[in-house]
């Protein structure tokens, strides 16, 4: 007995999808079309004027004359002079100095922070102020109350603090990163704060009914599910370092001698007080470098970010 096929549906022109694939397929497009305006703004504001800077740094310019080429005169120049590689070390003493104060004070106040209780929320808008302020206004009173002859040392009679700070190379360090790390702790604290956030409770409830305490749970659960924050908030740190400018001019000016010269400082030193702009591109140049190359090694170093931190990633 011969069995008759079924009927077979007339195929139409359009092609349906179905399921997230389909979805995603269908709404490639759209999407697409909402990157373009955010690529234009980097390309124009980001791309471009890197481009400028690079084909300047083989020029020779005033900043007022005509633009000459010269090839690597300018590279060689200043990457055989002492002073650039002077201002390199300045520029990495201060970015370990002082991720190495806020880490660890962000990563406990962040913790501290993520908790419900409502003090805690007043707390967090209490310590996020200092990240509001100038850079410019912070050094500016933080250099008046340091002078050593009409600052807070000589007005309260405290010797410790009539010391020159601003006139001693060490001491004039300590003061940069220490201020650095009053400024900018508030923002990665509220980073971590909302890592810890993300942890779900039943692992810390797990570990409570296994007896271990507070500090326990903080190195066992707490720091390794942090992980990815701590290399992304590590990351803002240390290439942030790189662009310290205003604050430590207005500090030191770069004193006492070229103590707090860093590579911001001095790009800016030789192109608007020296008038090269020329060396002071090739700076400019060496420091997109240094971001860049220490993004890379700090994203090698958190490995990949596709799994979830919660599903031990």
């Amino acid at each position: 007995m011969t069995v008759a096929a079924p009927p077979v549906a007339p195929a139409t022109g359009r092609n349906v999808s179905s399921g997230a694939g389909g979805s995603r397929v269908g709404r490639s497009g759209p999407v697409a079309w909402m990157v373009l305006p955010a690529l234009l703004l980097f390309v124009v504001f980001g791309i471009v004027p890197l481009i400028g800077v690079v084909v300047l740094s083989f020029t020779q310019w005033d900043g007022l004359g005509p633009i000459h080429a010269n090839g690597f005169a300018n590279w060689r120049s200043v990457l055989a002079d002492p002073q650039t590689w002077h201002s390199v070390l300045v520029t990495f003493e201060i970015m370990i100095l002082s991720w190495a104060v806020q880490t660890p004070m962000s990563l406990l106040l962040g913790t501290f922070l993520a908790g419900r209780q409502r003090y805690r929320a007043f707390l967090a808008v209490l310590y996020f102020i200092p990240l509001l302020l100038s850079s410019a206004a912070i050094a500016i009173t933080y250099k008046a109350l340091l002078d050593p002859n009409f600052g807070l040392g000589a007005g309260l009679h405290i010797g410790f603090l009539t010391q020159d700070w601003l006139g001693k190379s060490n001491l004039a360090i300590g003061v940069v990163i220490f201020i650095v790390s009053w400024q900018f702790i508030p923002f990665h604290s509220l980073i971590y704060q909302g890592g810890v956030r993300q942890i779900p409770t039943t692992m810390y409830e797990a570990a409570s009914i296994d007896g271990a305490g507070r500090v326990r749970q903080f190195f066992s659960i707490t720091v390794p599910q942090l992980k990815y924050t701590i290399i992304t908030s590590s990351t803002l740190m240390v290439v942030g370092s790189l662009t310290f400018f205003d604050l430590i001019f207005v500090l030191t000016a770069g004193g006492p001698g070229d103590a707090t010269r860093v590579l911001a400082l001095d790009m800016y030193k030789r192109g608007f007080m020296s008038n090269q702009m020329g060396p002071a591109s090739v700076i400019a140049s060496i420091i997109v470098l240094l971001g860049l190359a220490l993004a890379l090694i700090l994203r090698r170093l958190g490995g990949s970010t596709t799994a979830s931190q919660q599903e031990g990633a």
